[in-house]
């Protein structure tokens, strides 16, 4: 007895820990159309921190994001430079099963997206005391959002090929060989140089 009882409260202690201690951690591709333009990137996602691979032409082609240094790293590659700017609370994913500010919920259906059975509902959410309504595809196998969008159709995310898994301290830090970028703009003497 005394046997089955340790093995009974070392589960308990196991699965009531695992709903404290369990973070989201993922990779996926990432589709944005925002008034009828797509961006495509390739997100490692971790509570606080994200990066993004860029499939879009640009100078930056890498953005790893710290909430929790509320700051964000602009990476341009060919230069081996980075800029550093202010968190954006804006650009944070809404990879939670509730959106913040949400205050109705209603369930519309279901669909299969990318594989996995989804619920499609129908979510209020207020913010700054104006309500916007969104189409949120819930998959219920693996509890995560696949695709979100406004009923107004001017902005949609959607998850493709979504892996929970464990990410790499490595995908949130910057590249040791990269400057910042204010120093490339700095004469010899070290100080940046005067507008003329």
């Amino acid at each position: 007895m005394t046997q089955s009882w340790t093995v009974t409260m070392a589960c308990a202690v196991w699965l009531f820990s695992g709903t404290w201690v369990w973070a989201l951690e993922f990779s996926a591709d990432q589709i944005t159309r925002t008034n009828g333009h797509s961006r495509k990137a390739y997100i490692y996602y971790r509570d606080q921190m994200w990066r993004l691979e860029h499939h879009d032409l640009g100078p930056v082609n890498v953005t790893i994001v710290r909430k929790d240094k509320q700051l964000m790293w602009l990476l341009l590659s060919r230069m081996k430079h980075f800029k550093t700017v202010p968190y954006d609370p804006d650009q944070a994913p809404k990879v939670s099963e509730r959106l913040e500010g949400e205050v109705a919920r209603e369930e519309i259906g279901t669909e299969t997206l990318d594989g996995h059975p989804t619920t499609l509902y129908q979510v209020t959410v207020r913010q700054n005391d104006q309500e916007h309504v969104f189409y949120q595809w819930l998959a219920t196998d693996i509890r995560f959002p696949l695709k979100l969008a406004r009923k107004d159709g001017s902005w949609l995310v959607e998850y493709k090929h979504v892996k929970l898994r464990a990410l790499s301290d490595f995908l949130f830090q910057l590249p040791v060989s990269f400057q910042p970028l204010e120093e490339f703009d700095q004469n010899k003497t070290g100080k940046p140089d005067k507008a003329m």
